[in-house]
């Protein structure tokens, strides 16, 4: 039965020498869930409605082309040998903390030019985001791509996952951990704490530095369990590395500002509002 077993269709659309993968589609889809919640979310907070669409236009593209950047870069050793394959991002090959670098950058240029703080951009984002990288990882599921280890079909099927998933996750005649599953669930309960959480008197940025931890504690597990992991030794993967300094930036940050009692809590505090 196992030798039948054909992995789903990467191409979504064809027209013509035009070729749309999944891959694209599953995260343009995210993009678009993302940016339509963070939308809603800003018109409550006061701000004009069309302040993360035009966020959106600059950060998307600049956050794509920094992750794949971070990720040739870490690959240079292949890329430097196959420079055509380079812009293929259709293939994967895009890392989410390069991604992250560029979208929290473009963040503040664009906040300091609209002069809206930086912090209440990030804080109506965060949901927004971990959603959105939610939703993103199922690209990675349809490319056959970001899973752990060898299993066992009956390990799979003691997970009682659907069908599809499981004959997915047979990779040339072997069973794989659906790392990329773990991930998607593990952002999903993120943003239904983050959700939660904007009805709580936090500080001014703490729900996107929330945001950094919850999403850094589950990335630095699953990624050891990862076999395509970007490597910065031999022994180190690069994204455990960054994973632990994010959450000890985080907790560093809200220390900090609590201490010196820093930027107002977020809107949602009626005590503050008014």
């Amino acid at each position: 039965m196992e030798a039948n077993i054909q992995p789903l269709d990467r191409v979504f659309l064809e027209l013509g020498p035009l070729t749309i993968y999944w891959y694209g589609v599953i995260i343009g889809a995210g993009v678009l869930l993302a940016l339509y919640i963070a939308t809603k979310e800003s018109t409550k907070r006061g701000l004009p409605k069309d302040t993360f669409i035009d966020l959106v236009l600059f950060a998307v593209p600049i956050a794509i082309i920094c992750a794949r950047i971070y990720y040739v870069a870490f690959e240079w050793d292949y890329y430097s040998q196959h420079l055509n394959e380079i812009p293929q991002i259709w293939n994967g090959g895009i890392a989410i903390h390069g991604g992250l670098i560029g979208a929290i950058l473009t963040g503040i240029v664009f906040s300091r030019v609209k002069k809206i703080s930086f912090w209440k951009l990030a804080d109506i984002a965060a949901p927004s985001i971990i959603l959105g990288q939610a939703i993103g990882r199922w690209g990675n599921f349809m490319n056959q791509e970001a899973h752990g280890g060898e299993v066992s079909r009956a390990f799979l099927e003691g997970l009682h996952l659907p069908e599809f998933i499981i004959n997915q996750m047979y990779i040339n005649g072997t069973y794989y951990h659906p790392t990329f599953l773990y991930e998607s669930l593990w952002n999903l309960a993120g943003f239904a704490l983050l959700i939660a959480l904007r009805r709580v008197n936090l500080r001014r940025g703490e729900l996107f530095l929330t945001y950094v931890i919850w999403y850094s504690i589950g990335r630095y597990f699953i990624e050891g369990m990862r076999t395509d992991s970007l490597m910065l030794t031999d022994t180190l993967r690069i994204a455990q590395v960054i994973s632990l300094v994010l959450i000890a930036v985080a907790v560093i940050i809200i220390a900090i500002r609590r201490k010196t009692n820093k930027e107002t809590y977020l809107e949602t505090s009626k005590k503050k509002q008014g």
